[in-house]
């Protein structure tokens, strides 16, 4: 199942991700990055100038462009441009090592790669000759050896944009979130449009006029379709934040008179134990929430009781491109991640494939426009999560209450959430099991106070290795994003297995 480069019914109307920009009063600020304010005037003059830029080296309609960026305008420019000559875009994680880089733009097929210098260290490790499809490397700062400085792109002759059907895909996401090891999670324009328009079913959303805080990384579709689309789809300012640290934040929100804040549990964790905070360091925040993963009902109340801030909670995945529901709008309740958006339909399925009584728990079942078309070049994978009739089988366990109300209870089995993001425990595995001293090894989620979870690996030494824990995490590190790697590695005697080697992941004790 893949989506359609072009073409289509007669009577389809053409859409494209990039109109986002079209239509807000030119001089009202779209962006604040490095410092400097972008008007949605100068990002439009400047997306336009970066897509005939691209259109001059070839890119196209069909053709893949990996985003290796951090937060900033760049990502934005480029993300826009690249997607608005119906090329999808794949937005990679710009601190991942060279290995993991090379591994993925390889699966996406990548034909251009837009590196900034977070990632010019990583991409240099990247053996060129292992992605053959690159043809293009654009240099945001000039860190990146033989590639084409973005400036020379940026004075280019604008070309319009190329409107396409709306399964056309606009943007590749790795994910583990429900079908195992990471893979593509194909989104289409269709998708990401939708989504957004889903999310204006509630009340008190964003709005021209609110500055929202955008810390969260744009290669993650939390950051992609919420913070960055449906902020500029709404005429809202987008502050562009590299990295996060609590003081610097509440500095900046106060500054930049920031009103809307997304983010993920790991950041409000944060900002709850942060003793030096003020007690009105949120006064001009009237809209603050919480997604990618649970946000713990002791830390949501801590805030309230400290700042008299409200989380509005809600749940998602990159699959639903990603909002399913939502808790803004309405008196968010603690532990609920709200109500279904409009035009999305979710079911809790019980164990007999039939729907489960109110109060009563079950996998959560998503169908709508926004739901993704498959995994890339993987059908199989596709086929476990999509059904027939379109319905999209989370592997999140829920339950809804007589309000309509979700309530989530436990996600995906063996999927570990560190700071929002996803970490399926076989990749980890699959490195560590590599390594020579390594003769078994298994992989757990542990709670951990300040990122939701941790990743913790029991392993099985093989006879004679004397290898320490600290060299194992620096292997890990050397093949894996940092999230990924354990923060703490138990060795065993032998690890809990069925007669027929399957892992008793239930039998690592996380106390142990």
């Amino acid at each position: 199942m893949g989506a359609t480069d072009q073409g289509g019914p007669d009577d389809v109307e053409l859409v494209n991700v990039a109109h986002i920009v079209d239509g807000h009063t030119a001089d009202a600020i779209a962006l604040v990055s490095r410092n400097q304010q972008i008007s949605y005037g100068e990002l439009r003059d400047q997306i336009d100038r970066m897509r005939g830029g691209l259109a001059g080296l070839g890119i196209g309609v069909g053709d893949r462009v990996a985003l290796l960026c951090g937060n900033g305008h760049p990502f934005v420019i480029a993300y826009l441009a690249a997607v608005g000559l119906g090329a999808a875009v794949a937005p990679l994680n710009p601190a991942s090592p060279a290995p993991e880089l090379q591994r993925e733009l390889a699966v996406v097929g990548a034909h251009a790669v837009v590196v900034d210098r977070s990632a010019a260290a990583a991409w240099a490790g990247v053996d060129r000759q292992a992605v053959p499809s690159v043809r293009t490397v654009v240099s945001v700062d000039g860190d990146a050896d033989g590639a084409i400085p973005i400036e020379d792109l940026l004075v280019a002759t604008p070309v319009p944009v190329v409107d396409v059907p709306p399964d056309h895909l606009a943007a590749l996401l790795f994910t583990s979130g429900t079908a195992g090891a990471p893979r593509a999670a194909m989104l289409t324009h269709g998708n990401l449009l939708s989504n957004i328009e889903q999310s204006r079913s509630v009340t008190n959303r964003v709005a021209p006029g609110d500055v929202v805080y955008g810390v969260i990384p744009l290669n993650h579709i939390f950051g992609l379709n919420v913070v960055l689309n449906m902020s500029l789809a709404n005429g809202a300012t987008v502050v562009l934040v590299q990295r996060f640290d609590p003081a610097t934040a509440l500095d900046s929100i106060k500054a930049r008179k920031v009103s809307v804040i997304p983010g993920a549990p790991a950041m409000w964790i944060a900002f709850a134990h942060f003793d030096e905070a003020p007690a009105d360091a949120f006064a001009g925040v009237r809209l603050a929430l919480s997604g990618a993963a649970k946000l713990p009902v002791s830390v949501a109340e801590r805030l309230e009781e400290r700042f008299g801030l409200r989380i509005a909670e809600g749940y998602g995945l990159t699959e639903a491109s990603p909002v399913v529901t939502s808790s803004v709008g309405a008196a968010p309740v603690y532990g609920s991640v709200g109500r279904v958006l409009g035009g999305i339909e979710l079911r809790i399925v019980d164990d007999g494939g039939g729907d489960a009584l109110v109060g009563d728990a079950g996998e959560i079942w998503v169908r709508g426009p926004n739901v993704f078309v498959g995994y890339l070049d993987d059908p199989e994978a596709t086929a476990r999560v999509l059904t027939p009739d379109g319905w999209l089988r989370t592997g999140d366990i829920g339950m809804c209450d007589e309000d309509g109300r979700v309530y989530l209870i436990e996600r995906a089995k063996d999927l570990v959430i560190v700071s929002g993001f996803n970490v399926y425990p076989a990749e980890v595995e699959d490195v560590l099991a590599s390594h020579p001293d390594v003769a078994d090894v298994g992989v757990i989620g542990v709670p951990h106070p300040h990122t939701g979870e941790a990743v913790r690996a029991y392993v099985v030494l093989a006879a004679g290795s004397t290898i320490d824990e600290d060299a194992l995490v620096d292997f890990c590190r050397d093949h894996l994003a940092r999230y990924k790697c354990p923060a703490k590695i138990l060795f065993v005697d032998q690890l809990p297995r069925t007669a027929n080697g399957k892992l008793l992941r239930r039998d690592l004790v996380p106390g142990a």
